[in-house]
């Protein structure tokens, strides 16, 4: 059928862990026990969808973390410093993200919604595959489970903003054309696998990282607050080539049938 048959779903920011709190915090923990180095909350947020090595590694070339890891240490930062922060980030990250695995808000009821229409439920990650080793079966104890998941390092071609993962979900899944799959993502690099991969690309604009903020602290935001933040997130998220941007993945089932829409009449991604 001419229509959307699958949803391939990123987790931190979009199904679990609002505002994607997880792997931010994480990266700012690791900088600091590997090489007593600060980075803010704000920097480590910068490259969030790739993947974690390749994340330090963009860390390390924004502008403000270079200059003070060159007056720190004289040079650059190397490979080998990317892989002793990595090395801290991964038992962090083991440890630390089943306390981010509740689905967010409305998740559990859209994705019943998604499936009585017969879409099937992908997902992937910038999570390494030991780390997403300890997410699914949390999130699955809180509601969550999508048909198929795929790590950052599952594939020897890598992670995003490549295709390969969206497109290791069409493989798993069974899906007869990209042109029927739905990528949702709260970050550009995830905006751009989608996109890469064919895919209709749908961006999230309050519950993940371009917004930035814990569920408790949304619900205390004013409304010029949350419309100021709504419209920096999903400015980014389009700029990186987003075909819709809502707020959460509770909005999604009405982009799904706006893209049915336009399927109907021959359009493609």
């Amino acid at each position: 059928m001419n229509r959307i048959n699958a949803v391939i779903l990123d987790w931190a920011g979009t199904t679990v862990d609002f505002g994607s709190f997880a792997p931010t915090q994480i990266f700012v923990d690791a900088f600091r026990q590997a090489f007593d180095m600060e980075i803010t909350l704000e920097e480590a947020r910068v490259p969030m969808g790739l993947g974690k090595w390749q994340h330090i590694e963009a860390l390390g070339k924004l502008p403000a973390v270079n200059a003070r890891w060159q007056a720190r240490f004289g040079r650059a930062m190397n490979a080998a410093d990317i892989d002793a922060i990595y090395a801290a980030f991964m038992p962090l990250q083991i440890a630390k993200v089943v306390d981010f695995s509740a689905p967010i808000v409305g998740v559990v009821d859209t994705i019943a919604a998604l499936r009585a229409e017969g879409i099937k439920i992908g997902s992937c990650s910038g999570y390494p595959h030991l780390v997403m080793e300890k997410l699914v079966p949390a999130a699955a104890g809180q509601g969550y489970a999508p048909d198929y998941w795929v790590a950052t390092d599952d594939l020897a071609v890598g992670g995003r903003p490549g295709p390969w993962m969206a497109l290791q979900n069409v493989i798993a899944l069974g899906i007869d054309s990209v042109a029927h799959c739905v990528k949702v993502d709260d970050s550009a690099p995830g905006i751009t696998e989608g996109l890469n991969a064919g895919m209709w690309s749908v961006g999230l604009a309050v519950s993940g990282n371009e917004f930035g903020a814990t569920w408790e602290e949304y619900q205390q935001m004013s409304a010029e607050d949350i419309a100021i933040r709504r419209k920096h997130a999903a400015e980014k998220l389009y700029a990186a080539g987003a075909h819709y941007v809502v707020e959460m993945l509770a909005d999604l089932p009405d982009v799904i049938a706006d893209i049915n829409r336009r399927l109907a009449q021959g359009e493609r991604p």
